[in-house]
């Protein structure tokens, strides 16, 4: 006779069998410290949990953004890639599209992304390093030579330049004859998870935060299928955060974001719809799955509840997802391949609406074009071959994963409203309270490695002695020299009463509250480069340092 409920099954099933043949953990809990239960039933889901699941399309959007999900169109692919200069990235992104790829995603160097141009001695070793050098309006013409923009979308990866690649993204549309209003993408713009995870800031939190808010209100009024956010918790993540702290910091930033249009004058249904979110996906399948059904459901609630969003498309949380770098390994590099299947995978049963897949060799080097091959048609046999897409949320329902869901929710809820009561997001940072709640888990996730109770495969088990090499792709140092010498040419070869002129006139407004993005629109037109731009506003705005050990 079977048990009539879980604790009776506990009693006269499991606790007996158990005592005999033990389980191989004294305990079991997600990377967030979520214990896990051998067997859910149900039981440990209240009612009410079960009348917040809904439907997909539905308030408040646990089970998918829209009605058809997978089941009408798959997820964008878009694979991330840029080295060297404009012309060494449009190869990688005319190969990536003509394999399959749907869409770009644009990785910028790290003088690109702190405001320096490529011949600023600061820039020295760095140029083309991480990503594509883009100086003026001339290496957006090449990187995206022969490229249909106006039905290929764009994402670009930048933040305390964000406004500045933007514009030189539309103004170069624009000479082509394209009407900006048909322009498709994201910029990443998201400069608040820089002060807690990344480092590639510029300016203080106030100024930063008031670029964003001039970008919200400009692309609602004219780039209209244009993101001008992707509110970003995959470097939080990076960092070493839990998954529930991702989940949390994500969307305290994207509140703060929220609040800073609306105290600007803008009506949040305006342009909350061109909200979108960027999360990262790690191995623990199931939670990864759960974290992203939490994030649609509290996004909802956040939009409605807190700020009166009136729109059905104010309250969907529509992300892109990329695969762990973080997770990645230099020991036998090719179990990276099984890695990233696995969380590319949680991504799609999560409900992703774009995603990057790593390439297997990022822990030793940029991508080589075979590696990159390999991540894109890991998306497509997910996609064509494996079924998950034939029905949405597939897992929804599932006693665990909707008590997993509850769980993180729950949590994340709770760090959201720590974080309210120090003043919001932008105090906290101030306070350092984030910093030190990601360097915490960090460390202790290291010091699981280090015990061996967190295994990775090939670093504390299974580990070889003679591991098959793998080639290393490289840049040449000779682009650096060949982007500085061409940018020393461009700025000879430009009108430098017209730039002389356009950086005036951003400088004055500055000064006042006059929204910034047409004046550095005018500017990357006659060719001012992303360094002159920036030095332009840093002479108002200031330069943000870290003060440390707060």
């Amino acid at each position: 006779m079977g048990s009539k409920n879980k604790k009776e099954w506990v009693k006269k099933t499991y606790g007996p069998y158990r005592s005999k043949h033990p389980e191989r953990k004294a305990a079991f809990h997600t990377s967030s410290g979520i214990d896990i239960d051998a067997l859910y039933s149900g039981e440990e889901t209240p009612p009410s949990a079960t009348k917040r699941l809904g439907y997909a399309g539905e308030d408040p959007f646990t089970r998918g953004v829209y009605p058809t999900m997978y089941r009408g169109r798959p997820w964008t692919t878009r694979q991330y890639a840029g080295f060297g200069t404009a012309r060494e990235t449009n190869e990688r992104f005319r190969y990536l599209l003509e394999r399959g790829q749907k869409g770009l995603s644009i990785a910028f160097d790290l003088p690109t992304q702190m405001g320096i141009d490529s011949d600023d001695p600061r820039a020295l070793g760095e140029v083309g390093r991480v990503g594509v050098a883009i100086d003026t309006i001339d290496d957006m013409r090449v990187v995206l030579d022969h490229i249909p923009v106006e039905t290929v979308s764009t994402s670009m990866t930048i933040n305390a330049t964000a406004s500045v690649l933007l514009a030189m993204y539309v103004a170069m549309a624009e000479e082509r004859g394209v009407d900006r209003r048909t322009l498709a993408g994201t910029v990443q713009n998201d400069i608040l998870k820089e002060y807690m995870a990344r480092g590639t800031y510029i300016f203080p939190p106030a100024p930063s935060v008031r670029l964003i808010t001039n970008m919200f209100a400009w692309c609602a009024a004219e780039l209209p299928q244009f993101n001008p956010i992707s509110i970003s918790g995959y470097h939080i993540r990076e960092a070493g955060s839990t998954a529930v702290q991702e989940l949390a910091f994500t969307l305290a930033d994207g509140i703060t974001y929220v609040q800073a249009g609306i105290d600007a004058g803008l009506d949040v249904d305006a342009f909350a719809p061109r909200l979108s979110f960027f999360f990262n996906v790690h191995n623990n399948v199931l939670e990864e799955v759960s974290k992203f059904r939490a994030a649609r459901r509290m996004w909802a609630t956040i939009m409605r509840d807190r700020f009166g969003a009136k729109k059905t498309e104010s309250m969907l949380l529509r992300f892109h997802t990329q695969t762990a770098g973080s997770t990645l390994t230099a020991q036998q590099p090719h179990n990276n391949i099984a890695r990233v299947t696995l969380q590319a995978l949680a991504a799609v049963l999560g409900g992703t609406q774009s995603l990057h897949t790593n390439s297997f060799d990022e822990a030793l080097g940029l991508p080589s074009d075979h590696a990159a091959k390999i991540a894109l048609r890991t998306q497509q046999v997910i996609a064509e071959e494996s079924g998950v897409t034939d029905t949405i949320d597939p897992l929804g329902g599932s006693y665990y994963i909707e008590s997993l869901t509850d769980e993180l929710e729950r949590r994340a809820t709770a760090e959201i409203a720590a974080i309210d009561e120090m003043g919001g997001m932008v105090e906290a940072i101030d306070a350092g309270y984030p910093q030190r709640e990601i360097e915490r888990a960090a460390y202790n996730y290291q010091r699981a490695i280090e015990s061996g109770d967190a295994k990775v495969i090939g670093v504390n088990a299974y580990e070889e002695e003679d591991e098959t090499s793998t080639a290393v792709f490289r840049i040449d140092p000779k682009l650096e020299k060949a982007q500085v010498k061409e940018l020393t040419e461009r700025k000879k070869d430009r009108d430098q009463a017209k730039v002389d002129r356009s950086l005036a006139a951003l400088d004055a407004a500055a000064k006042t509250d006059e929204n910034l993005f047409p004046l550095i629109l005018n500017a990357v037109t006659v060719r001012a480069s992303v360094g002159e731009i920036c030095a332009t506003l840093e002479r108002t705005f200031g330069r943000y340092r870290d003060q440390g050990g707060r």
